[in-house]
């Protein structure tokens, strides 16, 4: 089967700022609308923030999403609701499930720059309890090869570090070293978000720093790194969009199937 692929370069992306943090997305968010670009797969959000000392995120409410949150640089601090608190660090992966409702924070408490990529993606269910997670992966990163941090895939459920609400999507992280090759999954639905360095990708070519690469009907293209990159890779099962179009594939279970794509950011904020 054909795989489509899609490139969107970093200085495409939408970009937020205000005191203390500037925020790149690679979809629809907030006051940046476009009716095209408003998810993929069941991936609503991909926010690259750079946080400066004493700023953040204020609490605000979340429902009904799994937010996971991987730090590039510095430390986070979070606090919800619930009175759970961290910190997370490069090489530790954050879950947050909004379930019911939950109310947090997410601040810059040190005194150098934080960096983080925060990645919203649909649960399965409505209406689930709330709840955080943490782990660190930073070992298993080390080896230079794609490492599972967060999936809600069966196949998946003794081995990733943590698990997210969704059975339909995994989130891979690699580390590599110059000249490193790694293939991307063959899936339905395939987000590469390329967070440092360069990329050389199998049918795509060169991809830099900030860049998305999206594939429907992933085959499992190869990826080689031009000296030393970050990459951020969901694999995913199924999508929110009602139309199918060509190639994709959708799940035949939930409450989200077969829902429309997704409104702005704001629609799953109380």
């Amino acid at each position: 089967m054909a795989q489509d692929v899609e490139v969107r370069r970093s200085k495409d992306r939408f970009v937020t700022r205000s005191s203390g943090l500037v925020s790149r997305h690679s979809f629809s968010f907030g006051r940046h609308y476009e009716p095209t670009n408003t998810h993929f797969g069941l991936l609503l959000a991909s926010n690259d923030d750079v946080v400066q000392p004493g700023a953040g995120f204020g609490p605000h409410s979340h429902r009904d999403l799994e937010i996971v949150t991987w730090v590039l640089e510095g430390q986070l601090a979070h606090r919800d609701s619930a009175g759970r608190t961290a910190v997370v660090r490069p090489g530790q992966v954050q879950r947050v499930s909004a379930g019911t409702g939950i109310r947090h924070s997410e601040q810059n408490v040190a005194e150098r720059v934080v960096r983080l990529v925060q990645m919203w993606i649909l649960p399965d269910e409505r209406g689930d309890v709330p709840g955080h997670e943490l782990a660190d992966v930073s070992g298993q990163l080390a080896e230079g090869e794609l490492v599972l941090v967060a999936s809600g895939m069966e196949r998946h459920r003794t081995t990733t570090p943590v698990r997210i609400k969704t059975g339909g999507a995994a989130l891979w992280v690699a580390r590599l070293p110059a000249g490193g090759t790694q293939r991307l999954p063959a899936a339905p639905f395939v987000h590469l978000y390329l967070a440092n360095g360069t990329l050389d990708v199998e049918g795509v070519g060169p991809v830099r720093s900030g860049d998305t690469v999206r594939v429907v009907d992933s085959d499992g293209p190869a990826m080689r790194s031009v000296g030393v990159s970050e990459v951020l890779v969901w694999e995913m099962n199924s999508s929110v969009s009602r139309a199918t179009p060509r190639g994709q594939r959708r799940s035949g279970s939930g409450p989200w199937t077969g829902v429309r794509s997704p409104l702005p950011a704001a629609a799953w904020e109380s």
